[in-house]
C-alpha cells in the first residue's frame, strides 16, 4: 500500500468529498483535488468502485477462482500471456503468484456452466497454458476491507495450549 495518506483513505474510502479529505488531512481543498486529478490522470488512481452484497441484491451470479499454470516465454515471461488472459470480459482480476502456479484469474459468470465453458473453451485452449484449477466462490466474508456479516456476534477464538 502506498505510503501517502491521501491513497490510503482513498482506497478505504473512495466516496468522500475533496473538503472531508482535506479536513482528516488538515490540508485545503485545492490542493487534495489537484492531488487526485493528477494520480486519476497519471494513472496511479486506476477507478473507483462500490462492494456490493449480492445476497441484498439477489445477485446469482458466480465468481471463480482460477489457478493457472503457464509456461513464461522466452523475453516476455508471464507478461504476455497474463495480459491476454486479463482482456477476457469474464475476468474480474488477475495475478502472478508465487507457489504452486502462476496465475491466479479471479472470474464472474452468469452460472456454473458459463465459468466453465469460460475455462474450457478459452483459457484452457490458449497457447502457454499447462493447466488450469477452478475454485467456486460459495461465500464471501469479507472483500476490499468490507465485512458482509454485519449481524454476526464477534467473539473470541478459543486459545488451545
Amino acid at each position: 500500500m502506498s505510503s501517502d495518506p491521501l491513497l490510503q483513505i482513498l482506497r478505504r474510502k473512495a466516496r468522500v468529498t475533496d473538503q472531508e479529505l482535506a479536513d482528516l488531512l488538515s490540508s485545503d481543498q485545492e490542493t487534495v483535488a489537484k492531488s487526485v486529478a493528477a494520480w486519476e490522470d497519471d494513472g496511479t488512481i486506476l477507478g473507483y468502485h462500490a462492494v456490493i452484497d449480492p445476497e441484498a441484491t439477489g445477485d446469482t451470479s458466480v465468481s471463480a477462482f482460477i489457478e493457472v499454470k503457464v509456461t513464461p516465454e522466452r523475453g516476455g515471461g508471464f507478461d504476455r500471456l497474463a495480459t491476454r488472459v486479463a482482456r477476457f470480459d469474464q475476468v474480474v482480476s488477475c495475478y502472478l503468484a508465487s507457489g504452486g502456479y502462476d496465475l491466479m484469474v479471479v472470474v464472474e459468470g452468469g452460472d456454473l456452466r458459463e465459468v466453465a465453458r469460460f475455462v474450457s473453451e478459452k483459457l484452457s485452449s490458449l497457447e502457454g497454458v499447462i493447466s488450469t484449477a477452478t475454485h467456486f466462490r460459495l461465500k464471501t466474508y469479507k472483500e476490499n476491507g468490507f465485512l458482509f456479516d454485519r449481524g454476526a456476534t464477534t467473539e473470541r477464538l478459543a486459545v488451545s495450549p
